[in-house]
């Protein structure tokens, strides 16, 4: 199949052969959801941590009497049924979230993210795009020239020099990766997917 190729000021400038593998597979929606729900679970670090009946500062005194009073017996403030009390079954910091994905199953769910992107015209093929120093104003402009300005935008180029780095650091809705650093989440959440043609290649090498 054939991307769409946009020049330096967002001008139509042909098309870019793309493989059919990557570009041009069907979507698959539950696909999807599992490797971006699986890629945030296994980014979490799992440092929450609740308190046992043990480990809370309570007195292990009887709070009152055991018959007599009307209410229910209890043994010490502690209690997982009272207000400041231990958790039962509490969370800690050993707490594994990571979810397992299959090499297959990835290459998969990252071809039909790019397919739909491709389809709906939120992925675009650039010959190239730096700055010639690092300053955010060079970069913002060239995004204003690409009519991607106010849109999230995700900037996927084969080397990240020190001037496109930093100069995207300023921008909120500007990322910038390299084609090894693109993962599912980043490719849904941003609006525009702006793809130079060697990140393309790259790209193609790693998945189709």
């Amino acid at each position: 199949m054939e991307l769409k190729l946009i020049n330096a000021q967002g001008q139509d400038a042909g098309a870019v052969a793309a493989s059919d593998l990557l570009f041009a597979r069907d979507y698959n929606e539950a696909l999807i959801h599992q490797l971006v729900t699986a890629y945030q679970a296994n980014a979490r670090s799992g440092n929450r941590a609740q308190l046992t009946r043990a480990e809370v500062h309570h007195s292990t005194k009887k709070p009152f009497k055991q018959k007599g009073t009307g209410r229910a017996r209890a043994g010490m403030t502690s209690s997982p049924l009272w207000r400041g009390g231990g958790r039962a079954f509490p969370n800690k910091p050993d707490e594994n979230f990571s979810q397992k994905i299959n090499r297959k199953m990835f290459r998969a769910g990252m071809a039909s993210i790019l397919s739909q992107l491709a389809r709906s015209e939120r992925l675009r093929v650039i010959d190239e795009i730096s700055v010639d120093a690092p300053r955010t104003k060079l970069l913002a402009a060239k995004m204003k020239d690409l009519g991607v300005n106010n849109d999230r935008v995700l900037i996927i180029a084969p080397v990240v020099d020190e001037n496109l780095w930093l100069s995207s650091r300023n921008l909120a809705n500007v990322l910038v990766l390299e084609p090894q650093q693109a993962d599912p989440v980043s490719l849904v959440r941003f609006d525009q997917v702006l793809l130079t043609r060697e990140a393309l290649r790259s790209i193609e090498e790693m998945y189709a």
